[in-house]
């Protein structure tokens, strides 16, 4: 019997005798321990020492343990394992409620339920199918239920809301056309799984797609009838490991956890031979070879991949004239250079590469896939840079876009038009370095940038990118504190709250939705101030000046609101080093900082000079006074 594995991750025959000396382990080894190719028992095994080793709050995770409810209707146990091994997979630890043997729908009905005191940050139904065929008489009434269910989640959660599709375990009366028998509990299903999807974006709420993945593996990778009898274990064992992915990877793209670039070696990984050697006219690559057809839908997935806002590099070891001559003269190639946001092709080592990438588009090296096909270069770069996900290239071409895929890597829960438009804004960036080589002071260069930044209260038409850019962005943030669509509904319904989305454009384009800013007036003894909850700001607008000018926008709704003064908070994390002085830069008084390294600050508006800047403020929304917009 074949089992889904997390075959794109590396196996290591060390792995036993890595896990015997855990004893007493941090918490990055306990994370590369799970970056390798586990199975149930492997899996089971490490959950065991991590749950021993760290029983609270797990120290050096730089987080606290997400809660997590798992809600299910038949045996979930053994899916916990898995649950927390993939959350470790990611860098975070995972404390979960799992409801009593049947009994999700009275934990969500009590709000004195052991549920409702766990305060979960995350629900996920996990509800099996003859529970869900069996609540209701139609299709109406079933999803009526799990309408039901999701709504009473919300009510008790701030984060994300998972559905499971059901497993088409249901064994079919009719046949090949099961769809023609009135009442067929098979076809029920495909029905409820069909609906599903259009309901589930109605209220919000992210699928885990079991479904799919079953007609992919097989449904006896995932289902065994017997032991559904014996143990009402509706997915098996073996299949856990694989099904705590699926999971988790929807929790961390609404976390902002999903890679954001995928980064390209080119011999042997985008088309067949070095180029080199061969010369653009030997590599193997397009119509009338196998080969080439299979190298030829790798750089289709990967350029679909671009559209939908995944940032494409480029890390070959080459002469960059060769590198770049199949881009220029091939006919047969699908990718083009201007599809590649950073090119990189050299003698370095490909560590060094990646880390100039990273620097160069300005994201964390743990939001880059390094795809190449050399286990040596992958071995070297896993153990430079473990931060990176490298994973395991298979020989065959024509399977490269299944491994991206399965692998997870870039899951995203939406598409936004920013999303569309990343490509073209870092190519833009191109042409700002370049006009920053040629301006004779940094001031110059900003004046000729002719930047305008615009900015609008939050609504509807700007909602999903908003939640996307709060909850993505980690290095300019900071209190990396996350949200959710309702949670900023309810910021756009708060008289006494400000959001503020704003949009920065220049000569060379748009670059889109570049920052979020949440605050709400507050009345003390010393009077009135406006609170800053969440700053952030996309890294790739740093050293524009950009947050002098949103700082002036922030004071004028301060002054609207009738607010004397701003505060605002600094909240550390693992990656928010960089904006640790950013209130004592601005002007900011720090008023009190405690051991952990989080700071207070209160800026006078009484005393405060709007800063100047070579940008041009516009404000978008009819009803903001024109004071409010200089």
């Amino acid at each position: 019997m074949a089992y889904p594995e997390l075959h794109w991750l590396p196996t290591d025959p060390a792995w036993p005798q890595r896990l015997a000396a855990v004893e007493g382990a941090g918490w990055a080894e306990f994370v590369g321990l799970a970056r390798t190719r586990l199975d149930f028992l492997a899996t089971e095994r490490l959950d065991r020492a991590l749950r021993r080793r760290f029983p609270g709050a797990p120290e050096g995770s730089g987080t606290s343990p997400l809660r997590l409810a798992l809600l299910g209707s038949a045996t979930l146990a053994h899916l916990q394992p898995a649950l927390r091994i993939a959350a470790l997979r990611r860098g975070f630890g995972l404390a979960i409620h799992e409801n009593a043997y049947g009994q999700y729908l009275q934990e969500l009905f009590d709000p004195g339920s052991a549920l409702h005191r766990s305060r979960p940050e995350a629900v996920l139904f996990a509800l099996d199918t003859p529970h869900v065929l069996g609540a209701g008489a139609g299709l109406g009434e079933r999803i009526g239920h799990l309408r039901r269910c999701w709504r009473l989640a919300r009510a008790l959660c701030p984060g994300p809301v998972i559905q499971q599709t059901l497993l088409p375990s249901i064994v079919p009366r009719l046949g090949a056309n099961e769809h023609r028998l009135d009442g067929s509990p098979a076809a029920a299903v495909a029905r409820l799984n069909a609906a599903l999807r259009t309901v589930a974006d109605e209220e919000g709420v992210d699928l885990l797609a079991l479904d799919e993945q079953a007609a992919r593996d097989g449904l006896d990778a995932w289902h065994d009838p017997a032991l559904w009898h014996r143990a009402k274990q509706e997915v098996r064992p073996p299949a856990a490991p694989f099904w705590g992915e699926l999971a988790l990877r929807l929790i961390a793209a609404r976390r902002g956890g999903s890679a954001k670039c995928l980064v390209l070696d080119l011999d042997n990984t985008l088309w067949g031979g070095v180029v080199g050697d061969d010369g653009v006219e030997g590599i193997v690559l397009g119509q009338g070879s196998a080969e080439g057809e299979a190298f030829l839908e790798v750089q289709r997935y990967v350029r679909d991949l671009a559209a939908r806002g995944v940032i494409l590099a480029v890390c070959s070891k080459n002469d960059e004239a060769n590198a770049l001559a199949p881009f220029e003269r091939h006919p047969e190639m699908l990718l083009r250079r201007d599809d590649i946001s950073c090119f990189m092709a050299n003698w370095q080592d490909k560590a060094a590469n990646l880390r100039a990438i990273a620097g160069t588009l300005g994201i964390g090296l743990d939001s880059l896939v390094l795809l190449d096909d050399s286990p040596y270069e992958r071995a070297q770069v896993r153990a430079a840079l473990p931060m990176v996900l490298v994973p395991e290239v298979p020989e065959e071409p024509a399977l490269v876009p299944r491994l991206l895929a399965e692998a997870g890597y870039f899951e995203a829960v939406a598409v936004t038009g920013e999303d569309r438009a990343r490509a073209a804004q870092y190519q833009a960036n191109h042409a700002r370095v370049a006009l920053r080589g040629g301006a004779p002071d940094l001031g110059a260069y900003l004046a000729s940038l002719e930047m305008r930044l615009s900015w609008r209260r939050f609504d509807r038409l700007g909602l999903a990118r908003i939640v996307q850019l709060v909850n993505k962005t980690n290095q300019f943030n900071l209190t990396t504190r996350r949200t959710s669509e309702a949670e900023i509904a309810a910021v756009m319904a708060d008289p006494e709250a400000v959001g503020l989305q704003l949009r920065l454009t220049d000569r060379f384009g748009d670059n889109g939705v570049i920052a979020v800013v949440i605050a709400r007036r507050e009345v003390a003894q010393t009077g009135v101030d406006l609170d800053i909850g969440t700053w952030l700001m996309s890294c790739r607008v740093l050293g524009r000046t950009v947050e002098d000018a949103t700082l002036a926008v922030i004071a004028g709704e301060a002054r609207r609101l009738g607010a004397g003064g701003l505060r605002g908070t600094y909240l550390p994390s693992e990656k928010n080093a960089m904006v640790a002085s950013f209130y004592d830069r601005l002007g900011f008084r720090l008023i009190r900082s405690d051991a952990g390294g989080a700071k207070r600050y209160r800026l006078d508006l009484a005393a405060f000079t709007l800063p100047e800047t070579a940008i041009t403020v516009i404000a978008e929304d009819a009803d903001t006074p024109a004071s409010a917009s200089a």
